[in-house]
């Protein structure tokens, strides 16, 4: 069986971490591959993993501890990111439990108008509380470097701020309740473009499906430019969409210089 089958971890989103055994996936060591950049002159991590062994957590959700209107009522109150993070931080979800830190939205001290938008918290972002860490932070760092941009000049919001058991797909009443608090982050960000990691948020945010709508521009409702990309834990799978993910970039550039 190919490595990468189940057409490959749903685009890596990552909603499983499955092999033929139950094992989950742990970086130890790195090596080089390449950005399709122009001249190919940025190199990026691509990193050789180790397996320890855990078990499979099926997709069944915690018991709802608030509702989604107590939600609302309560990420309408903020009137800053600051005040925002806190009550994310004091919000009774039921994942809050099981993991070992909220991973909040992070917003750019010195922001150019872009909000990326990403899904589950990996068990790097559990651990260090910060989000898109590890391998994969490392690559976003790299592909934002590419269009000289950095962390300090976009602003990241989670789907969920929690992990989930075993980086399993978050269900639809785990969803639901995170969302007054992503939807009240847009509001105070005031983004030009909402740029989107991977198969869940580009579905959550704009309604779209990868890899068809990949580096296409959406117009949300509120007249928000929304584009959808490859997670960057995909890439690492699938190093040949790179190009295409180089490709939406340099459209991401270009837009917001003129925006």
């Amino acid at each position: 069986m190919n490595e990468y089958d189940l057409r490959d971890l749903t685009l890596a989103g990552v909603q499983w971490e499955l092999t033929d055994v139950p094992f989950i996936l742990s970086v130890s060591s790195s090596n080089n591959t390449n950005v399709p950049t122009p001249d190919n002159n940025i190199n990026i991590h691509s990193d050789i993993r180790t397996r320890t062994q855990t078990s499979i957590v099926p997709p069944i959700a915690p018991t709802q501890s608030m509702s989604v209107a107590t939600a609302n009522a309560m990420a309408a109150r903020p009137i800053d990111m600051d005040s925002l993070n806190r009550m994310i931080a004091e919000f009774n979800h039921p994942l809050r439990s099981g993991a070992t830190k909220v991973v909040l939205p992070h917003a750019a001290p010195n922001p150019n108008g872009m909000v990326i938008i990403t899904d589950v918290p990996s068990g790097d972002d559990d651990a260090s509380g910060k989000i898109l860490s590890g391998a994969a932070g490392e690559l976003l760092d790299k592909m934002l470097a590419a269009i000289k941009m950095s962390r300090d000049s976009v602003s990241i919001v989670p789907l969920i701020f929690w992990r989930t058991p075993g980086g399993r797909a978050p269900s639809r009443d785990e969803l639901d309740l995170a969302r007054p608090f992503v939807n009240r982050a847009l509001e105070l960000l005031k983004p030009r473009l909402i740029l989107t990691l991977g198969t869940l948020s580009a579905s959550e945010i704009g309604g779209v499906s990868l890899p068809r709508g990949h580096g296409v521009i959406n117009e949300l409702p509120d007249g928000t430019q929304m584009m959808p990309i490859f997670h960057p834990n995909y890439l690492l799978l699938k190093p040949a969409a790179k190009r295409d993910a180089w490709n939406a970039l340099q459209t991401v550039e270009k837009l917001l210089k003129t925006a």
